[in-house]
C-alpha cells in the first residue's frame, strides 16, 4: 500500500510516494525543470495562474508513477502541502476568475494596516493574534475595492491547496489551519473571523465549508484520475500550508518542539498549547495541523529574510573564487567561537518582521585589519545567522514557545557545523536533522487522515534521522558572550519600543 504527497510551491510542484507499511520514500519527482514564472505587472505584485500548478502536478505525477513502477490502484490516499497566504477565486462553475495573488505579493499591505487601525489593534490581536496585514483576507478586500465587477462573480475563495483539492475531487472545502494562515480565523471564538469579514464587507458565504485537516476531504474524480493515471475514488485525506506541513514532516506536533529551515531565508516554527500573541506582531500564529478543541495546538512562525542568502553572498564576494560551501564550512570551523570579535547582522534581504519591519541592512562590526581574515568573516556570518535564530526564538519564548528540541532537514545552513553547533549551544536545545521534505510530509499526513496510521507515532516510524547535535557545556559560556555582543550591536542600530 502506498501514500501520495504533493507539495505545491511557487517555484515547482513536487510529488512523492511513501510505502505506507515502512514509511520509506520510494520515488519523488517535480515539475517544471525550471522555476514556474511569477507575473509582476506592477511593483510589489506577484501572481500565478493556478492552472499552471495543476498542469505541473499532472506532469510530476506521470513522472513519479513511471519512476516508482507501482500500480496506481495501490495508492491508498493523497495529501497536499501548498504555498501559504495565496488567494484563488472561482465562480459557480469552478472557473478561476483571475490569476492567484500569491504569498509574496505586497499590494494589500495598506489594506491590512488600515483595518488594524480601524478595528483596533488590541481587538485584532485578541481575536486574530495578528494584524490583518498582507494576508489572504486583505488581498480579497483589495479585489473587492479595485475589481468590483469581478468580485460580484466570486462564488468561493480558496487557498492554493484548496484549489488543488478542488481539481482533484471537484469539491470545494478548506480547513481551520488554512483559514488561520489567511487571517480568517478567530482564535478567541474558535470560529471564522466574522469581525474581519464584516469589516471588509465580505460575505461569509464566500468561505468554503470547513473540514478537518486529517479527514476524507473528497474522492478523486474520474476526470482528474484519467489525467493523472491514478484510480478514481482515491481519497484526499490531508492538506496543510507549507510551514505547518514542514513541521508535520519533521514530526513537530507537541509543545516545546521546533521545526527550522535555513535556506535563502529562514523559518522557525514552534508548537504551543497556549493562545497568546506578540504585541508587536513580529510572529505569525496559525492553527496547527493537530489542533482540536480539547488539546489546542498552535503553530507560531518566525521568518528571518537573511539567512542562507548571506552565506551565498560571502561565497560570491569574500572567499576566493571557486570555494565550495563545504570548504567554507572548513574555514569557519578553524576559527574560535566568537569570530575574533566580529559580529555580523544578517539582515541584508529586506525589512525584517521580527525587527518590527525595519530594514537595517547587513552590518559587519568589529573588523580589525591586522588580525582578521576571510575565515573570520565566514565564521561570523554563520554565527550571525544562528544568533538571528536565537533572537527570534527569544521573542517566541515570550508567547509560550519554550524550545527543547529543534528539528530540521539535513540541508542548507544545517550542513554547516558552526551554524548548527552555535544554535544548539545558545538555545541549549538538541538539534535533530532528518531526510525528508514537504511532499513526503504530505504523504505521511495522508496516511494519518486515511486511518492507515492509528497515530503520528506510527506515521513517523520510517523517518530517517541523519544527525543529532547536543549542546556543549564547554561552549555555552563563550557562545553566550558572543551572542550578547551581537545583541548589543543590533540594539545600536534599532529603534524598537521593546528593545
Amino acid at each position: 500500500m502506498f501514500l501520495l504527497g504533493y507539495d505545491i510551491g511557487s517555484s515547482s510542484v513536487k510529488a512523492s510516494i511513501i510505502e505506507a507499511e515502512t514509511g520509506r520514500c520510494i520515488a519523488s519527482a517535480y515539475s517544471p525543470g525550471e522555476e514556474m514564472p511569477i507575473e509582476a505587472i506592477q511593483p510589489g505584485w506577484a501572481e500565478q495562474d493556478p492552472e499552471m500548478w495543476w498542469h505541473n502536478l499532472k506532469l510530476a505525477t506521470k513522472e513519479l508513477l513511471a519512476r516508482s513502477c507501482i500500480s496506481s490502484g495501490d495508492i491508498r490516499a493523497i495529501g497536499i502541502s501548498y504555498q501559504m497566504h495565496g488567494l484563488v477565486v472561482v465562480d459557480k462553475t469552478h472557473t478561476v476568475l483571475r490569476p492567484s495573488i500569491i504569498w509574496c505579493d505586497s499590494r494589500a499591505v495598506p489594506v491590512g494596516k488600515r483595518a488594524f487601525s480601524e478595528i483596533g489593534g488590541q481587538r485584532c490581536l485578541e481575536h486574530l493574534l495578528n494584524s490583518p496585514g498582507n494576508f489572504t483576507a486583505s488581498k480579497l478586500k483589495w479585489v473587492k475595492d479595485h475589481e468590483p465587477k469581478l468580485f460580484e462573480q466570486i462564488y468561493k475563495i480558496m487557498l492554493p491547496g484548496d484549489y488543488i483539492a478542488m481539481k482533484l475531487t471537484g469539491e470545494i472545502c478548506t480547513t481551520s489551519s488554512g483559514l488561520s494562515e489567511g487571517i480568517l480565523w478567530d482564535f478567541r471564538n474558535n470560529d471564522l473571523a466574522k469581525l474581519l469579514l464584516d469589516h471588509y464587507g465580505i460575505p461569509s458565504e464566500m468561505i468554503p465549508p470547513i473540514v478537518q485537516t486529517f479527514s476524507c476531504q473528497g474522492l478523486l474524480s474520474s476526470e482528474a484520475a484519467s489525467g493523472l493515471g491514478i484510480k478514481p475514488g482515491t481519497a484526499v485525506t490531508y492538506r496543510a500550508g507549507d510551514q505547518p506541513n514542514n513541521a508535520l514532516s519533521l514530526n513537530v506536533l507537541e509543545p516545546g518542539e521546533i521545526a527550522a529551515t535555513a535556506g535563502t531565508s529562514g523559518v522557525v516554527y514552534g508548537v504551543s498549547d497556549v493562545v497568546k500573541y506578540d504585541p508587536f506582531s513580529r510572529v505569525n500564529t496559525f492553527v496547527h495541523v493537530n489542533h482540536n478543541d480539547n488539546n489546542p495546538r498552535l503553530g507560531v512562525l518566525l521568518c528571518i529574510n537573511g539567512t542562507g542568502i548571506l552565506n551565498s553572498w560571502v561565497r560570491k564576494n569574500i572567499v576566493p573564487a571557486g570555494t565550495t560551501y563545504d570548504e567554507m564550512n572548513t574555514l569557519a570551523s578553524g576559527i574560535p567561537v566568537g569570530s575574533g570579535g566580529i559580529s555580523v547582522l544578517p539582515f541584508g534581504n529586506g525589512a525584517e518582521r521580527m525587527l518590527e519591519s525595519q530594514e537595517i541592512g547587513c552590518i559587519v562590526d568589529g573588523i580589525n585589519f591586522n588580525i582578521h581574515s576571510a575565515s573570520h568573516l565566514v565564521r561570523a556570518a554563520h554565527e550571525g545567522v544562528a544568533f538571528a535564530f536565537k533572537y527570534g526564538m527569544d521573542i517566541m519564548k515570550g508567547i509560550g514557545i519554550d524550545t527543547k528540541i529543534i528539528r530540521a532537514g539535513y540541508t542548507n545552513m544545517f550542513l554547516s557545523p558552526v551554524f548548527r553547533e552555535t544554535l544548539a549551544n545558545i538555545t541549549e536545545a538538541t538539534i535533530e536533522m532528518y531526510d525528508t521534505d514537504g511532499s513526503q510530509g504530505a504523504a505521511r499526513g495522508a496516511g494519518i487522515g486515511s486511518g492507515f496510521y492509528n497515530s503520528s507515532v506510527e506515521a513517523f516510524t520510517g523517518l530517517k534521522k541523519r544527525m543529532t547535535v547536543e549542546p556543549s557545556k564547554e561552549m555555552l559560556q563563550p557562545s553566550g558572550e558572543a551572542f550578547t555582543r551581537w545583541v548589543q550591536v543590533l540594539n545600536k542600530n534599532l529603534r524598537l519600543e521593546n528593545k
